[in-house]
């Protein structure tokens, strides 16, 4: 599937898949900035693309930097719609205790999936149908 990315930046930089078969595609800060402990920003990466009708853009954290750094995301996964045309943005997070997370320009900050959704049209009604789970929620299933 070709998707249609937007340079914003002279510094962005079009996502590209590391591997052949890889699901997501890495996604690339434009700026230097520095994470302290527990601390958020809104990462740019000049870029702006268009996605088909039916489908939608998931922003992820890349394991590594969640592993070797503490650098994760806000809001993951993060949600880009089809309908969406303006700059994507990473809402980054250092979850190390004790040690800032350094970006600079050009690191590989986040990946990017698309996937096929399904457009729901929400109908409200009085009862809903049995099923074996019924209303059984956080931890109903044990943990053995």
């Amino acid at each position: 599937m070709n998707i249609h990315f937007k340079k914003l930046n002279e510094n962005a930089q079009v996502p590209q898949n590391a591997y052949e078969g890889d699901a997501g595609v890495d996604l690339r800060s434009i700026e230097e900035t520095t994470l302290k402990p527990f601390e958020r920003k809104l990462v740019s990466t000049g870029l702006s693309m268009e996605l088909p009708d039916g489908y939608a853009g998931f922003v992820l954290p890349r394991s590594g930097n969640a592993l070797n750094k503490g650098l994760s995301l806000a809001n993951t996964p993060g949600l880009v719609d089809s309908n969406y045309r303006g700059e994507l943005k990473v809402a980054a997070i250092n979850l190390d205790p004790s040690n800032s997370v350094e970006i600079h320009v050009g690191d590989r900050i986040a990946q990017l999936v698309i996937m096929r959704v399904e457009q729901i049209f929400p109908v409200e009604v009085s009862e809903l149908s049995d099923s074996d789970r019924g209303s059984g929620g956080f931890g109903s299933s044990g943990v053995k």
